[in-house]
């Protein structure tokens, strides 16, 4: 990734890079794995929301040919990192020729990510669209776009939890580990050694009683000491409740409020823009994808990338090449 990107996003990369000693970096949370899914997670229609409550939101605007009354319009959701952004933050040209062609044409593409707001944006600039919606922090915020915000999109669905109990719950298990918190402005609080960047983008590190009334969209805990099968066991005998925690590809968990995910706030964006459930399609590698993938196999598409692991692709109704081959254009490239 960019040296600007913002932190908070791979606490795998965080975790490996604490492991051999730096001081690690984040910039997006590419790969979790539900170890305890709630009975609503995943689940098509869980949101009921009017069709007719809310108009027709318009496709991306920066394309003028866009046409965003075609009635045959393509919900196109799209993981970031291992997705859209190779490990060193470029996009292939395949890929944003696919992008611009089904934009023109009137479909939605847009982003769905573990990233925070401040480095999920600058990706829309990159793929040359201004999606109605883009969701982050895996799910707990929902953007809207708004002329009159100063980046162009507002917050428009935020959901939090109080980290308080969990975190010391985890702390009893983890005493070493790193905490980061990021509360409902993106602002991030964290203990130990990460991110090297917060200061930049509005954070600061604190103690860590300071963590336990922050008003959370997210919290990562990255525990560098551990191998992956011992922190798995130790996941597995924290009990947790009432918040949805996924467990990455090393040592550390991401936790949402409970319930949310990427898929929870996708159907809401499906519905308040009134496309059919048969007409959406999600893709992505990391397993914070899973519960986007199972949602969109429903009734529509959900496109593993080439390089996800296998419960990612159990989990897709297809599996493209992988990014490093312009897995995604392909993908895309049988839409109409």
């Amino acid at each position: 990734m960019p040296a600007g990107d913002v932190p908070f996003g791979d606490a795998e990369e965080a975790a490996r890079e604490a492991e051999e000693g730096e001081t690690p970096m984040v910039d997006e949370p590419a790969a979790v794995s539900s170890t305890e899914k709630p009975d609503s997670a995943a689940r098509p229609g869980q949101v009921d929301l009017p069709r007719g409550a809310v108009a027709d939101a318009p496709g991306s605007a920066d394309h003028p040919e866009t046409n965003p009354t075609n009635p045959e319009r393509w919900l196109i959701a799209l993981d970031i990192d291992g997705t859209v952004l190779t490990e060193d933050g470029t996009i292939g040209a395949a890929l944003t020729d696919q992008v611009a062609r089904l934009t023109g044409l009137g479909h939605e593409v847009m982003l769905a990510t573990g990233r925070s707001v401040a480095s999920t944006l600058p990706v829309l600039d990159l793929l040359g669209i201004t999606p109605e919606y883009v969701v982050c922090s895996n799910g707990a915020i929902t953007m809207q776009r708004d002329a009159d915000a100063p980046l162009g999109y507002r917050r428009e669905i935020v959901e939090t939890f109080n980290p308080g109990a969990v975190l010391n719950q985890i702390r009893a298990h983890l005493a070493n580990a790193h905490y980061a918190v990021e509360d409902a402005d993106g602002y991030f609080r964290y203990t130990g050694d990460f991110p090297n960047g917060a200061t930049d983008v509005g954070g600061e590190a604190v103690t860590f009683d300071e963590l336990l009334d922050v008003e959370a969209t997210r919290v990562v805990v990255i525990s560098p000491g551990h191998d992956m099968e011992d922190f798995l066991a130790i996941v597995e005998t924290m009990g947790l409740h009432r918040v949805s925690y996924s467990v990455g590809w090393t040592a550390w968990l991401d936790i949402a409020p409970d319930g949310v995910n990427k898929s929870t706030s996708l159907e809401r964006v499906r519905q308040l823009l009134g496309i059919p459930g048969a007409r959406v399609l999600a893709a992505g590698d990391g397993r914070n994808d899973i519960e986007m993938l199972t949602w969109a196999s429903v009734e529509g598409r959900a496109v593993a990338m080439g390089q996800a692991p296998d419960d990612v692709k159990a989990v897709a109704t297809e599996v493209t090449a992988s990014i490093y081959d312009d897995g995604l254009a392909h993908a895309l490239a049988q839409l109409r």
